[in-house]
């Protein structure tokens, strides 16, 4: 009988799946749709839904569509990191398109001082429809085919008006790389006949999965900092356009429903007015109203926030827009049971195709209520910058030009004025150098965007958050930061991306020497390895010809190199170029301090890293250490899977870097491991995967820990009690040992490091041992619970323990956390190079 219930249900999957592969699921009624436009299915050569669509087929039907309709004109912005294009399709009416350039420019001068004279009655709304930016939630960018198709073709009056009242950004695929993995994955294991079985192979994807982008980053978090490829196209539309709303298609857990914001109220960032979650909400009542007409289950403002700017449905929040994320229930596959009855693709495809029409609806219908919201939200903002005290944010350092350069290019990506420093500023004991610092001004449009990226909040409505409670960029770059009353220090404005000059480098008689304040040193110190140069490093302070140099200052012999001194001068100068480095040369080895024939100058070997990738291991932290080495430092990394460690020759690597890891699979390697250490290898564990190496015995390390018991909280809070107690992402300061290997190259004697976990390491006894302390004190941004910050106080987030002639490194916090913690990276770098001397 069970076997029979079985088929039954099987046979009706199958008849179910079948009937919905036909366009009129999917499509509304009465749309007469023009035959001169092609279906999805006459250029991808299936019914959408039957396959899951790779990202070359969905390109293609695209570029066919904007080829064969007047309403569709397509941009090619860029690449990939696997070069795959960045389309955006611009839809309209032809009528629109005609003067669509005067129609942006009067969109644009909505947001400026003059826009309260121009009348919104006639003005088209601008709408940015995303999808899929995890690519392995698939039905936002499969839905995509479909509401590009009704664009182009349907002869409805309804949607003709529409097209006139509205411009529509189109991004088809916000991650082609993830969406073109998890396709093939998906469709590799399909059967003829579905299987709707949740431990099919098809429902349970390998290591490191499609959600991400090549270098395993979660794109949805990038919006803000605009640290990858696909991100810089992204924010380059936005920023052009400034659309009224902007959609972000995603899915959720299987047994879920469909969601759509406004999300939870007690977590709005309090930068985002109060107006943006009324129309919010007014918008959600045409989702409510197109998703009752089929049937779909959906809530609302039980989930999500509008906290942390970086995401795709609050970052238009601080931007005069209103972003709105679709959450819906996903099949991961072709068809899964669930708590809900049999999900299939397609249904979850007919949910977000339906919810993109609605945001269509709904912007046609607010259209003049979200114009005279944008043109409110800018004119508001001036209005607040010009009763502050504070006229302009200043924020740079002594010695790295080109970490300042970096903050400042994010700055003009988001379209916010910023000016060189006119002249040397000194505030509160910081020192703000002319070549190495900004002004940014208050009274400027973006002035919402400008607190986004510069303030600190240490108090919270809520305790729960969706994602990090803290970001401040300053900190992330290890920049001071001042505010200033007047704009007397704002030099020339800058207008476009530009890199830090750099002096000439002279022929050096006798020896180079650079200092390693430079974000690129570690670029430079590898680019002269590998062209057999001998590098050493300073491990004291010293003083030669009139200059101060600083504890790891980099010097680089004339003498007994393996290339003569002509082609080393040549090297020097690319080398200070590519990396940003001003280079000195030096004509004695006699010094104040040190000399430096010393023996406190260390010979740095060169770097083998073996980074340890696969199941168990986090997938977005080795993306980081991957993208880091190889987009940044231009080091080459073998990324080796811990299933396969035990049977390689560990002997062919100095390091080996183990991210967070939470898994069983490298317990078969730990003798292996420690006898590579012994004999010389550095072991460079991070987070968990501290507590995996006290596991292990490779070392003994109490952790400071808490027993929480919940005193008169009810059943039903007690996700809240226990959520209060994470630490989803927030910073704090350090105090730092500058003459310590692992301090090398940071100039102040604080660090702010970006914390997300909850490790916490009792200093050693020595403390020459602590090079890396929290303070007493150390919140300086975000949220962490009174217990958890009692626990913090004090402890030491690195630790250095010796094995032999090799050593375990370990880092409780993450330094590369999101490609934009520069701050940090330096750390990192460190324990490459400098991982002999600590």
């Amino acid at each position: 009988m069970k076997q029979l219930l079985s088929f039954a249900f099987l046979l009706l999957g199958v008849q179910l799946i079948s009937a919905q592969q036909d366009h009129s699921y999917f499509l509304p009624e009465s749309q007469n749709y023009s035959t001169e436009i092609p279906t999805p299915a006459e250029v991808i050569g299936h019914p959408v839904g039957k396959w899951h669509v790779s990202h070359d087929k969905l390109s293609e039907y695209m570029r066919t569509l904007a080829a064969a309709s007047d309403r569709i004109s397509i941009e090619h912005r860029g690449l990939t990191y696997e070069d795959r294009p960045l389309h955006l399709l611009t839809i309209t009416s032809p009528k629109n398109h005609s003067k669509l350039e005067a129609i942006k420019a009067a969109h644009i001068q909505l947001s400026e001082a003059d826009g309260q004279n121009l009348n919104t009655e006639d003005m088209p709304v601008v709408v940015y429809q995303g999808f899929s930016i995890h690519g392995n939630e698939p039905s936002g960018a499969n839905a995509g085919l479909l509401v590009a198709y009704h664009l182009a073709a349907s002869q409805s009056p309804e949607v003709l008006e529409m097209l006139d009242n509205t411009i529509i950004l189109f991004d088809p695929s916000f991650n082609p790389d993830g969406l073109q993995r998890f396709s093939q994955w998906a469709n590799t294991h399909k059967a003829q006949n579905i299987v709707s079985d949740s431990n099919d192979r098809e429902y349970n994807e390998a290591w490191p999965r499609g959600r991400t982008n090549h270098y395993w980053f979660d794109m949805n978090r990038d919006w803000l900092p605009v640290q990858l490829n696909e991100s810089k196209a992204r924010i380059a539309s936005f920023t052009d356009w400034l659309p009224n709303v902007l959609t972000d298609h995603h899915e959720m857990g299987t047994n879920e429903t469909f969601f759509f914001q406004p999300g939870i109220q007690s977590r709005v960032n309090p930068l985002t007015p109060k107006k943006n979650q009324e129309l919010t909400a007014a918008i959600g009542k045409f989702h409510e109203e197109a998703l009752n007409a089929i049937g779909s289950l959906y809530y609302t403002e039980e989930d999500y926030d509008d906290f942390y700017y970086g995401k795709g449905s609050t970052y238009p929040d601080v931007n005069g827009s209103i972003g709105i994320l679709f959450e819906q229930a996903s099949s991961r596959g072709h068809a899964q049971e669930t708590a809900n009855g049999l999900l299939t693709f397609p249904f979850t495809i007919r949910n977000q195709f339906t919810a993109a029409l609605s945001t269509l609806k709904a912007a046609n219908a607010l259209r003049i209520d979200l114009l005279n919201f944008q043109r409110d939200f800018y004119q508001n903002a001036r209005t607040e910058a010009a009763k502050m005290k504070d006229k302009a944010i200043v924020f740079g350092n002594q010695k790295d030009a080109a970490t300042s350069h970096r903050l400042a290019e994010i700055l003009l990506r988001h379209k916010i004025k910023i000016h060189r420093l006119k002249k040397p500023l000194q505030k509160k004991g910081d020192r703000y150098a002319i070549d190495n610092s900004f002004v940014v001004p208050l009274q400027q449009k973006k002035q919402r965007l400008i607190q986004a990226i510069f303030n600190e909040q240490t108090t919270f409505q809520d305790s729960l958050f969706y994602d990090v409670s803290a970001w401040t960029l300053p900190h992330a770059f290890d920049l001071n930061a001042t505010r200033i009353k007047d704009m007397n220090y704002a030099g020339e404005e800058l207008t476009s991306f530009v890199r830090p000059s750099t002096k000439e480098v002279t022929k050096a008689p006798y020896a180079y020497l650079f200092e390693g304040h430079g974000y690129y040193t570690p670029k430079a110190i590898h680019a002269l390895l590998s062209a057999g140069v001998r590098v050493k490093v300073s491990m004291q302070a010293l003083s030669l010809e009139g200059k101060s140099y600083d504890y790891g200052t980099l010097m680089v012999p004339v003498a007994n190199q393996s290339i003569e001194p002509d082609a080393l001068h040549r090297l020097m100068k690319t080398v200070a170029k590519e990396a940003q480095l001003n280079i000195h040369s030096v004509s004695t080895g006699l010094t104040v301090g040190i000399d430096l024939g010393s023996r406190n100058f260390e010979t740095i070997k060169m770097p083998k890293v073996a980074l340890l990738v696969g199941d168990g291991v986090r997938s977005y932290d080795a993306g980081e250490i991957w993208h880091l080495m190889d987009t940044q430092y231009q080091m080459p990394v073998t990324k080796i899977d811990v299933k396969s460690i035990a049977r390689i020759d560990l002997n062919n690597y100095t390091h080996i870097v183990l991210p967070s890891y939470n898994g069983s699979l490298l317990n078969k390697a730990t003798d292996n491991i420690k006898a590579w250490m012994k004999n010389g290898g550095h072991l460079i564990a991070y987070r968990d995967a501290i507590k995996w190496a006290n596991k292990q015995g490779i070392i003994e390390e109490e952790f400071r820990t808490t027993e929480l018991i919940a005193k008169d909280v009810s059943f039903v809070n007690q996700g809240k009690f226990k959520g209060a107690q994470a630490i989803g992402g927030a910073i704090f300061k350090t105090t730092i040992d500058r003459s310590h290997p692992i301090n090398f190259g940071i100039e102040d004697a604080n660090l702010a490091l970006f914390r997300n976990s909850k490790i916490f390491m009792n200093p050693e006894e020595n403390s020459y041992d602590n090079p890396i302390q929290y303070t007493k004190n150390p919140l300086l941004s975000g949220y962490i619970s009174e217990e958890q910050l009692e626990l913090l106080k004090g402890s030491v987030p690195f630790k250095v323990k010796s094995m032999g002639r090799g050593s375990i490194l370990l880092m409780t916090d993450n330094t590369n956390f999101r490609a934009f913690w520069l701050g940090t990276q330096q750390l990192y770098a460190n324990m490459l190079f400098y991982a002999d001397f600590m």
